[in-house]
């Protein structure tokens, strides 16, 4: 048990957490523990890899745990960020495009047993982690700004919220930021999440041709 080991324990962990927050506490402090919840694992993800090289502590365990904590964490939390929405389908595709790749990859390496280590981790597929847990730590502060928003204007009718938001009357409680907050980070959260999702096909497909030698049938 290796401090990358235990970290790379404590972020699987973490994985559900995301959503028993969501089962356990009312928002806006659902999403703020979840939030920092998955920024904090999120973060060992490059920790426990960095002590492992640098103090030459690299296990088999490790090597196992290490890309199944970071699918656990990022299906989890996609899980509850599209549960959480309005079902937009520029959400749900590329949801489903990430979870699909990482369902096919896993098939992969199951079927090919011993032979699994062609299918190492490449910089691409890092690269490809990275994107989506920062895509998804965008999309879980979005939904802070939507909540707040909209616990601003709660009681208020349309009009009035357009003339505030439009600077025709005081913005006392702040419906401006809270509504530019809410609206970028959505697109930005999206924006990131479709680049993560074209990272995944990317990985998905070099995963593939690199099997295919091994799924011949005269092999």
């Amino acid at each position: 048990m290796t401090i990358p080991n235990i970290l790379t324990i404590l972020r699987l962990l973490a994985a559900p957490g995301v959503a028993i927050m969501f089962l356990f506490f009312m928002r806006p402090w659902a999403d703020w523990f979840a939030l920092v919840l998955f920024v904090l694992a999120a973060a060992t993800d490059w920790v426990d890899g960095y002590i492992a090289r640098a103090w030459k502590q690299e296990t088999k365990l490790g090597a196992m745990l290490d890309p199944i904590a970071d699918k656990a964490m990022v299906v989890i939390a996609l899980m509850v960020i599209v549960g959480y929405s309005s079902m937009s389908p520029w959400l749900v595709l590329p949801t489903t495009i990430i979870l699909f790749r990482e369902v096919f990859v896993s098939g992969l390496r199951e079927f090919l047993g011993d032979t699994a280590g062609t299918l190492k981790v490449t910089k691409l597929a890092k690269w490809k982690t990275t994107a989506q847990m920062a895509a998804i730590s965008v999309l879980f502060s979005q939904g802070l700004f939507e909540h707040y928003f909209g616990m601003s204007v709660f009681g208020m009718d349309d009009a009035l919220v357009w003339e505030i938001l439009s600077g025709q009357q005081e913005d006392v409680l702040g419906l401006s930021w809270k509504y530019s907050g809410m609206i970028w980070s959505g697109r930005i959260g999206l924006w990131m999440l479709w680049l993560a999702a074209g990272l995944t096909l990317m990985t998905g497909f070099d995963y593939f041709l690199k099997a295919r030698p091994f799924l011949r049938e005269d092999k």
